[in-house]
């Protein structure tokens, strides 16, 4: 067996780059795309075995958004190389998911401010809040991370929250949390910080539209619970 082994030392009819540009690449596994990205195997493995051993640990392309550097670094065949290159594979999806052509993205709805932070958000393991900043026609000016950590009253405080919003001219603002076991319910911690965000933004003049608590591809609007 060849040490590193690349696609072009494979049989040309088993290379996926050349069936791609016979067939498309809708002809190709994710495996085989995986490969395309990879290009070289390892020591012990080409590229083909390396890629189906990464899909079968992660369970598929979902899973490899979700495994950690620390857990991507214990796969065999993945040295710093190919981590760097699944870490930005797995940043670019997040991205293009979240992307809205056009110069400005509009909220009409809780909808789309669960989507455009829905695909970072739920795959994180720590608590995130974020603060989409808007303008009058309600168009995002910003998205910003304010906290990482567990929501707790005594910590997270609405000016860190305004400042921003107060720097970025926003009219008004959206906050969006994870919980990072999936279950997008809100706990009485995350209604009573909702309540003093509201309250700290009727004073200021920089009204808190909604409050989104974002899970595993699902979501909650306080708003919509009539929280907000």
């Amino acid at each position: 067996m060849k040490n590193n082994l690349k696609l072009r030392d494979l049989p040309i009819n088993e290379r996926p780059r050349e069936r791609l540009l016979r067939y498309g690449c809708e002809s190709l596994s994710n495996v085989e795309l995986l490969a395309i990205i990879l290009r070289t195997g390892s020591k012990k493995e080409n590229v083909l075995s390396l890629c189906g051993n990464i899909m079968e640990i992660s369970k598929g392309l979902n899973g490899i958004l979700e495994l950690s550097r620390e857990e991507l670094m214990q796969i065999d065949g993945i040295g710093e190389a190919k981590l760097c290159q699944l870490l930005a594979l797995s940043e670019l999806f997040k991205r293009f998911k979240s992307f809205k052509s056009g110069d400005n993205y509009q909220i009409t709805k809780p909808q789309d401010a669960a989507f455009l932070v829905m695909e970072e958000m739920r795959y994180l393991k720590q608590e995130y809040i974020k603060v989409i900043m808007l303008n009058t026609k309600n168009g995002v000016v910003k998205v910003k991370d304010i906290f990482i950590g567990s929501l707790n009253s005594s910590i997270v405080h609405p000016r860190e929250i305004f400042c921003e919003a107060i720097k970025n001219n926003s009219s008004s603002i959206i906050i969006c949390h994870n919980h990072p076991s999936g279950d997008p319910m809100p706990s009485n911690e995350d209604i009573d910080i909702t309540k003093r965000i509201v309250e700290c933004g009727n004073i200021i003049g920089i009204e808190l539209l909604d409050h989104i608590i974002i899970g595993d591809g699902v979501y909650i609007s306080l708003k919509e619970k009539g929280m907000v």
